[in-house]
This record gives structure tokens, sequence and C-alpha cells, in this order.
């Protein structure tokens, strides 16, 4: 057994340090440098045994490295493969990191219940019986998943050893120890030796691992940032418990593109997949009313089709109210004000409330085109037919300026239904039979001489 050894971690970003200090040099963060104890033996294996290790002991030329022996496992869940990039490559570590009470175990366990291979699921958060009355809801009909309530790595890997899964998923690597390490669960050098023994088993068995990791207050997975280094893959569920609906983003793929997000609505049995979010997104209704627009709008590389609200009525108090819902409030400062001087429309003295239904924020600036569309027309108390959408953005001067792969959002709006896109006549368009109609135009003003 080697001496024991004590150094200093910063338990904000991970930076070590030889003794104590008040400040950390690279996030610049106070108090957060805390004393850990380090001990680890001559031999630090996640097995002792080395039967089934499957390793490569000569170096290949590039060209003769062989990927097609390795498929992909599906999921059999169409929104997590999207966002992996095709299904779960073997011998990956994959990362997924959301609030607390957002899902993630639920999303997991949903998931090892539909594989068809053999799955260990362990956790260190819940009790068996707690994890069966959850399964009961989603899917009692599975016969391939273990569940094992363990927080010591040693006995997870004996349990590994024994039952031989196909597929580990860890509830959740900051519950997790090892004997190697003095410090309690959830520190710095916990986290990098658990991290550690899990990938030289994924990697020399060709196991792929799922983890779940908790998050900061500021929104980051907890521990140190090499964390999300070390694994392959780091995914983010998203959502706002007061809404049904998840989003599941990809920050890092080794093995696929970052662009692509998977949507989820959370229903008693579980989370359900949504194919085709933009019929949801947009609300059902039969009588038209004023204020209301759709937006053709893209998140990563998948188009959707939104609504957007606003609301334009006189002050009752001296200043005028902005409100913005899931919509960047000083953009929405910026499109008033292009409307007020290029326009003519005193807005000045009115209140204005915008918003995006379903709950979810948009940064796409495709989007502004809707949203002087939705406040002109609750200004003017007209609706707007409920067949014509818009994809475009507003500039400073009044000019109605091109977005990216507009064609993507034309023929999604095409295959919804809708009659009359706006978009901006310096785009280039090479669709050439569609049956929606491409209304181009190039100022803010055509856009209200074709409305009002």
């Amino acid at each position: 057994m080697a001496k024991v050894k004590t150094t200093f971690f910063c338990q904000s970003c991970g930076t070590q340090y030889a003794k104590w200090q008040g400040q950390c040099n690279a996030c610049k963060a106070w108090n957060t440098i805390v004393e850990e104890v380090i001990q680890k033996p001559e031999k630090s294996d996640w097995k002792s045994s080395t039967s089934t290790i499957k390793k490569v002991s000569v170096p290949l030329r590039i060209q003769e490295i062989d990927v097609s022996k390795e498929p992909r496992l599906n999921t059999f869940d169409s929104e997590f493969n999207r966002v992996l990039g095709g299904g779960i490559v073997p011998g990956s570590l994959t990362l997924l990191g959301g609030e607390p009470g957002i899902g993630k175990s639920t999303l997991l366990l949903q998931i090892s219940l539909k594989l068809p291979y053999k799955t260990l699921y362990v956790s260190g958060e819940e009790s068996q019986k707690q994890i069966k009355m959850r399964a009961e809801r989603i899917n009692p009909d599975n016969n391939n998943c273990y569940i094992l309530t363990e927080t010591k790595t040693q006995n997870i890997f004996k349990q590994i050893e024994t039952l031989e899964p196909d597929i580990v998923v860890i509830d959740s690597i900051q519950t997790l120890h090892s004997d190697y390490i003095e410090s309690s669960s959830g520190s710095i050098s916990q986290i990098k030796e658990c991290t550690t023994e899990l990938i030289k088993f994924a990697k020399e068995t060709a196991t792929p691992v799922l983890l779940i990791g908790h998050i900061t207050k500021d929104g980051h997975i907890a521990g140190p940032k090499i964390l999300e280094h070390m694994v392959d893959t780091v995914l983010q569920f998203e959502g706002d418990r007061n809404h049904i609906f998840r989003i599941l983003r990809a920050n890092k793929n080794r093995f696929g593109s970052t662009n692509e997000l998977g949507i989820y609505e959370m229903q008693g049995s579980g989370l359900r997949e949504v194919t085709n979010p933009s019929e949801i997104l947009i609300s059902k209704k039969d009588e038209e009313l004023s204020g209301n627009a759709i937006a053709a709008t893209l998140e990563g590389m998948r188009p959707l089709m939104i609504e957007v609200q606003a609301l334009v009525s006189t002050a009752v108090y001296g200043t005028p109210q902005r409100s913005a819902t899931g919509f960047n409030a000083k953009r929405l400062n910026m499109l008033l004000a292009v409307l007020e001087k290029r326009a003519g429309f005193r807005l000045g003295a009115k209140d204005v409330f915008l918003n995006i239904t379903g709950g979810i924020t948009v940064d796409d600036p495709a989007i502004d085109l809707a949203v002087v569309a939705s406040i002109l027309s609750s200004n003017e108390d007209m609706a707007l037919p409920k067949d014509f959408c818009f994809a475009a953005e507003v500039g400073l001067s009044g000019e109605i300026r091109p977005v990216q792969r507009v064609e993507q959002r034309i023929l999604e709006a095409e295959k919804l239904g809708f009659s009359t896109i706006f978009v901006s006549k310096y785009n280039k368009i090479s669709l050439k039979s569609t049956v929606i109609k491409i209304q181009l135009i190039s100022k803010i003003e055509d856009l209200v001489d074709m409305l009002i």
C-alpha cells in the first residue's frame, strides 16, 4: 500500500494544488479549494483476472483497421438514436446530465427495459423496490434488465464478471466510490477514479456504459471538468418541470453530430417519443385569433414549426412593459424599435407581451419575421390566416435578411399543410415544384403592405 498523500482540489473546476489557498487561479472562485486524501495501492485494476480482455497488441495502419465489425446497438428509441448518431457504439462511455427531477433516470430505465440485450442497471440512489415500481409503469414485461443497488465499484465489477451484461447503466456517477481513494463519494478524486475504472472496463470488453451525472446550480455537470473530456458522449436533458416537453441534446459526441436533438413528452407511463413536434407545438383551434403567427425554425438539424403569440395593449401605468417568454427580451426591444422607426407604428406607449408556446426557448434569428407579424396582428387586432408561416431575420434598417437551410423550412411547412411561407428575397432557393407559395420580401414595409 502506497503512502497516504494529501492534495487540494477546487470543487468548481477541479484544478489541483499542492497546498490550500483562498482563491482558485483557474476559475477565480473563492473558498472552493478543499483537502482530499488520496491513497492508491500498487495495483489498481477494474478486475483481478484478464481472461476476457481484448487488446490490440500491435500497431496497425489506419487503412487496415476494420470498423465494419462494430455495428451500433439499436436502443429502439428513435429520438435517442438520432442524438447519438444512429445508436450506441460498443465500448463507449455516455454521460447524461440534467436538472433534478427532469427524467434522467426514467429515460435510461425506459431504454434499458426496451433493449433486447442483457442490461445491468446499477443504482446508488434508489432501492430495487423503488426501481421496480417505476418499471411497472413503463414496461412490466421486460426480462433482460437486471437491477443492482450498489455504490462500491469493486462490488459492481464482481457482479459484472458474473452476469456479463451487454450494456451497463450507472445511476449516478456521483454516488460511486472506490476503495483505492480515501475520500467521500462525489469528491473530485472519487469521480475521476471511478470514471477511469469504468473507461478501462468499457474499452477492454467493448461494453457500452451509460452514466447519469448530477449538475451544479450553474447548470454544469457536477465534478471536475475533466469528466466531460474523459467520456465519449455528453448528453444534456433539458426542459421545464412545469411543462411536459423534454429536449435531449448532445454537447459532445465523438461518434456523430452534435446538431441533432430529441424531443420527448412526459407522461404518467414514462417519456413518449415526439416524432412530429410541430403538430404538438402548434395549438389546434377553429376560431381565428389576433396576435398569433407561425415560425419555421430549426433546432439543431431538425426543422420545427412553432407558434408565436403577441399581445399589444395600451399601457395602464406610465412606463410601458416589455415581457418575453421563450424569446430574448433585448431582441424584442430591437424589433419594436425597427417597427417604430421603419414602419411608422407608435408602440412606445403600449405594453407588449410575447410568448413562445409549448414552454420551449428559441434563439433562432429566423423567427424574427414571425415575431413582427404577431405584433402587427395584435396591434391591429386582425387575425392572420392560419396557413401562413414565416422564416426570415429582420435587420436594424428594416431589411429582411436570409437565413440558413431555408429549403428545409419550406419543405417542413409544405408537409404540414401551410399554403404560404414568407422568406427573404435574398435567399437562394432551388426548389422547383412546390405546392406551397413562397412569398419573397425584402423590407419590413413589404410585410406590412401584405398583411394589413
